[in-house]
């Protein structure tokens, strides 16, 4: 998997990606202009340090920014050789998670919008499915667990020079305020393999829900179960808090929860 992601029309077309993206440079100060230059004297050295392993990410700049009502998101931004790579990854693998994602998902997916997600609850309500457990996760992408988003990787990815760089990612420190803060969790807002990899932890809350056949939409961290009484709503409200406790181990914004 390695070759197909380091080949030459893969890293153009990642590079070429990273550009029409723009976003604003990493703790080096690198701007996403001078990546032509980088692919054009640097590239043998760099594909060569990423197959031997030896490639080692930068630390990610934190950079806060306001969510309203007082409160603050801390986005992450790699810098613009770490977005050349992220997307050069996302670009093999995006394919092999797309397949098994669920109809009920509408966030960072191809052909896919928020004006669909709302169509389908707006069609759960019209059905009678008028009890609404909407349950807002607390912090989602600051509380991904490393090891068992890994383990999730590891059932399609099994290269492992590819495993190893995406958990090097993982790991990254982060530079806020000039200072470096190490990570042992959460996935970085801001990088271009975070949307997939916010979608492939979530698949397996998708994949509950779908086991007991219910109805429900999913856009990205947001999502709302839909039922036809209060009865129901409690108890299916309570089995996925624990579930989303205990096996996936993400906390519930409870001031927002409600059902």
């Amino acid at each position: 998997m390695i070759e197909q992601i380091l080949t030459r029309k893969n890293m153009l077309q990642a590079m070429q990606q990273v550009q029409k993206n723009h976003g604003s440079a990493g703790v080096d100060h690198m701007p996403v202009t001078k990546l032509s230059e980088l692919m054009s004297i640097d590239k043998e050295e760099l594909t060569a340090k990423v197959r031997s392993g030896k490639y080692l990410p930068q630390p990610i700049l934190g950079v806060e920014i306001s969510k309203g009502e007082g409160k603050t998101r801390l986005l992450g931004i790699p810098t613009v050789t770490d977005r050349l790579l992220q997307q050069a990854v996302l670009q093999v693998i995006n394919a092999w998670f797309e397949f098994e994602f669920s109809d009920s998902s509408f966030g960072f997916r191809p052909n896919r919008n928020v004006q669909q997600a709302v169509l389908k609850a707006q069609g759960y309500i019209n059905g009678g499915f008028q009890y609404i457990i909407d349950i807002d996760l607390k912090t989602f992408f600051d509380e991904v667990d490393h090891c068992y988003l890994l383990q999730l990787l590891y059932r399609k990815i099994k290269c492992r020079e590819t495993l190893r760089l995406m958990r090097k990612w993982l790991r990254s420190s982060s530079k806020i305020n000039g200072k470096l803060v190490k990570r042992r969790k959460g996935v970085p807002q801001g990088s271009p393999l975070s949307p997939l990899l916010s979608n492939i932890m979530l698949h397996e809350l998708d994949r509950k829900l779908e086991r007991q056949s219910l109805r429900f939409v999913r856009y990205a961290d947001d999502f709302s179960i839909y039922v036809k009484t209060k009865a129901i709503a409690r108890k299916v409200g309570n089995n996925i808090y624990k579930f989303l406790r205990d096996k996936l181990k993400l906390a519930i914004n409870r001031e927002r929860a409600d059902c």
